[in-house]
């Protein structure tokens, strides 16, 4: 079954057109810049997370006196 040149030139330019959209949007989801804002706003609000903020200021603590106790000795 053949088809006319004018449908087949269609057909190509609507899938560069779906292939140039698509390769935008995997260009902004890979985006570096926006990987990293999004890590960065990911962690600030774990560590906002009462569960998470009262352990580490524990283990900062515990930490910090050992460092002391050995400086002292």
């Amino acid at each position: 079954m053949a088809r006319d040149p004018e449908t087949i030139e269609r057909d190509i330019e609507k899938a560069r057109e779906a292939l140039a959209s698509t390769l935008d949007e995997l260009g902004t989801k890979a985006d570096p810049k926006r990987l990293a804002d999004s890590a960065k706003t990911s962690l600030r609000a774990r560590f906002e997370d009462p569960k998470v903020k009262y352990p580490l200021i524990g283990v900062g603590v515990l930490i910090g006196a050992l460092l002391v106790r050995k400086l002292l000795r």
